[in-house]
């Protein structure tokens, strides 16, 4: 327990040691295109040992006799009524964001539609995957491997999405790319600091306007005339330029998990002067105050909390927080006190709970 808490607080003071790296554009951005893409498919997961969803949904015999036409197999649907070794499935794969080349492999995760009780120990067949326009983007096949024992009809297939085609997304649109800011870091703020970098990297002279903020998330940059024809560097090179922490979003922020209780507080957050008092919190006096030792130190509790220690009309929230935990308050009545505070317009921060 010793060494383990040892090595902790080492790995603390290296990190603490290690200098702060600038905070790149490519960081807190996605350059317009670069998104998931997902596939979807209905197959039939076999070989499953009385499991699957027999003679009582019809649609996987159907599915399953129309299959079996493509090898030359007359069967009919009526023929496989009692087929409980099959289980209809509906089949999805996210692709790379950046595009994928033909032979590229993702996991496939298949769900059961119809009645069938367990995938365990099946496979799945062979199935054509589509995308949101239509088209056949990829094949899936493999093992069903059940990842969670308390959902059976639920399962994976590893690496089992294999792509047919080539795809590459659509990054630039008439000599210019656009940056999406994350949505954290979103704002006009930041979006128009990261415009401010580019023009001043990218014109010094201050000639040319190459990036412009559309809106909170959206920066567009054009692409010099003599780069267009190969904008890789150009691109690369915009997105390395660092961000100084001045031109940030310091957004003031508080962002409550309720279910953890974990509660972050984001940028410079302010209190309007208020007096706290909650139920749960006590008041302790003692008459006539002990002289206070080292071994006995004087301690007093209060329930009621001022907050203004600057004198100047407000206070941070993080001088609330140390007075809470001056006072040992749990978690759930520091959520309720900084919700109470959000409700009647003393605490100045977009609040975010989840």
């Amino acid at each position: 327990m010793f060494k383990a808490r040892f090595n902790l607080v080492m790995l603390l003071t290296i990190l603490a040691a290690l200098p702060a790296k600038a905070v790149k554009i490519a960081d807190i951005t996605r350059i317009f295109g670069q998104r998931p893409n997902l596939l979807v498919g209905m197959g039939l997961v076999t070989g499953l040992k009385g499991t699957g969803d027999g003679s009582n949904f019809e649609e996987a015999s159907k599915l399953l006799a129309k299959m079996l036409t493509h090898f030359a197999d007359p069967a009919q649907a009526k023929d496989l009524g009692n087929a409980s070794n099959v289980a209809i499935v509906q089949i999805t794969a996210v692709m790379p964001e950046d595009g994928w080349h033909s032979g590229d492999k993702v996991n496939a995760y298949v769900l059961s539609i119809g009645a069938a009780s367990s995938l365990k120990g099946g496979r799945l067949f062979l199935a054509p995957m589509e995308g949101p326009k239509g088209g056949i983007f990829a094949m899936s096949e493999g093992q069903v491997i059940i990842e969670d024992p308390s959902i059976p009809t639920s399962g994976i297939v590893k690496g089992g999405c294999v792509a047919e085609t080539e795809f590459h997304m659509p990054y630039l649109h008439d000599g210019h790319f656009t940056f999406v800011l994350e949505d954290p870091a979103a704002s006009w703020i930041t979006a128009s600091a990261i415009a401010q970098i580019i023009n001043q990297s990218e014109s010094p002279d201050g000639k040319e306007v190459l990036a412009t903020a559309l809106d909170p998330k959206t920066v567009q940059v054009s692409i010099p005339q003599a780069e267009r024809e190969h904008p890789d560097s150009y691109i690369a090179r915009v997105q390395r330029l660092p961000i100084p922490e001045r031109l940030l979003d310091g957004e003031a922020r508080v962002q409550i998990n309720e279910k953890t209780h974990t509660m972050i507080i984001t940028g410079d957050v302010e209190i309007s002067p208020v007096v706290i008092s909650h139920e749960g919190l006590t008041i302790t006096t003692i008459a006539p105050p002990p002289q206070p030792t080292p071994r006995n130190p004087l301690v007093q509790t209060n329930g009621a909390i001022p907050i203004d220690t600057t004198g100047n009309g407000g206070a941070k929230l993080q001088d609330l927080v140390n007075a809470l935990d001056q006072l040992k308050v749990p978690a759930d009545d520091r959520i309720t006190i900084i919700k109470e505070l959000y409700k009647t317009g003393k605490l100045h921060a977009k609040l975010i709970t989840e």
